[in-house]
């Protein structure tokens, strides 16, 4: 019988056998665009929504086409988060299971002696990295990739900036002439495009939207206070049942002040940031997805990419400063189909701006407050 999986040319059966055991019935929209175009040799340019299937557009393709008995790697991914490095890490892991591939995880902050160890032991094919790291064990000669065939820059528009562009232009010199490169980000910028087009072969361009029953099933609300009392509605917030938030901050330090006041008030909290070391990154990733905090306070480069399952709320203490910054946060909540909701906690000058936004985006926004410990219309 022909599976959804042999139309797009997938056909090892290792990767059917974790499409059945998924449970997904049919490709998601940019599954079914990517694919073949990547399968072909293709460069790649690809913007789609948070929770839209990104991931497995180019790793099935990846998987489909990295011969197991080479021992040298065939497959770069690059992400500028370690969370998202290791995230799909984990993919790789699940998806090749029982094929002979095996990945290795190259982040910054961690013992560059254990994963060169890594690399001789495991002789990987597929490896997942951040930029500065990668670029590290290049030079020294411990990360060879005459036989990369293929570079992922996932969440490109975060990589293709002034900090990573000399080091991913660098990565991507290091390898023979017929590469394959491929750009996949929820947000793709016009400049993000073109700087892409200076590192790829007339790459095919595409972009896939969000269904509007997906969207649907995203509420976005907001509440109104002085700037003051947002940690109290924060605070009230995670109190209400079945509530697991993530909450975007400016800053680093604006995240340490609301993780102080929670945690005075008895609320436990994680906090992810780029400042914290691996373990503390993880504790606070580990807590959260257990249960043991149901609020994750967390910067947007750090939340970027990041996969919670069940998140039911994404939470802004200061509003997006665009309408993408709001939809990389949104797309956190309401994956796949789920529902979710988005709380702005805005004061009354802010709330002007986020309307603006949501008349952008063409979003509903629904005013809300606090009565008897939940959230009701203002109304």
């Amino acid at each position: 019988m022909t599976t959804t999986l042999d139309t797009l040319n997938i056909t090892k059966p290792f990767l059917q056998k974790a499409w059945e055991k998924s449970q997904f019935e049919h490709p998601t929209p940019i599954q079914t665009d990517a694919i073949p175009a990547i399968l072909d040799g293709e460069d790649v340019i690809a913007e789609s929504p948070t929770g839209t299937g990104k991931t497995l557009a180019y790793l099935l393709p990846i998987l489909e086409k990295v011969d197991p008995a080479k021992k040298d790697p065939q497959a770069l991914i690059m992400a500028s988060s370690r969370e998202l490095v290791m995230q799909i890490f984990e993919e790789v892991q699940k998806w090749g299971e029982g094929s002979g591939i095996s990945g290795a995880a190259l982040i910054g902050g961690a013992n560059v002696k254990r994963q060169i160890e890594k690399l001789k032991k495991k002789s990987p094919q597929v490896i997942l990295g951040t930029p500065g790291r990668v670029e590290e064990l290049i030079k020294m000669k411990k990360l060879k990739m005459h036989e990369v065939k293929t570079i992922v820059l996932d969440e490109g528009d975060q990589l293709l900036v002034k900090e990573h562009i000399q080091t991913v232009q660098s990565i991507i010199q290091s390898t023979l002439a017929d590469r394959q490169v491929l750009l996949f980000s929820a947000t793709m910028p016009e400049n993000t495009v073109e700087i892409g087009r200076t590192l790829m072969k007339d790459p095919q361009v595409l972009k896939v939207g969000r269904t509007p029953q997906k969207q649907s099933k995203v509420d976005h609300v907001y509440v109104v206070s002085d700037r003051r009392d947002k940690v109290k509605n924060l605070e009230k917030l995670s109190r209400i049942k079945g509530v697991k938030g993530l909450a975007f901050g400016k800053d680093i330090g604006e995240l340490a002040v609301l993780t102080d006041k929670l945690e005075y008030n008895r609320i436990p909290v994680g906090l992810l940031h780029s400042e914290l070391n691996k373990s503390e990154r993880q504790a606070a990733l580990k807590q959260f997805r257990e249960g043991k905090s149901n609020l994750l306070l967390a910067t947007d480069v750090a939340a970027r990419g990041l996969d919670v399952t069940g998140l039911s709320h994404v939470i802004q203490v200061n509003i997006a400063e665009d309408e993408n910054q709001y939809l990389h946060r949104a797309g956190r909540t309401g994956r796949a189909g789920a529902s979710g909701t988005v709380v702005s906690l805005v004061t009354p000058s802010e709330e002007k701006a986020l309307i603006r936004i949501a008349n952008k985006l063409n979003i509903k926004l629904s005013k809300k407050t606090f009565y008897a410990g939940e959230m009701v219309d203002a109304e």
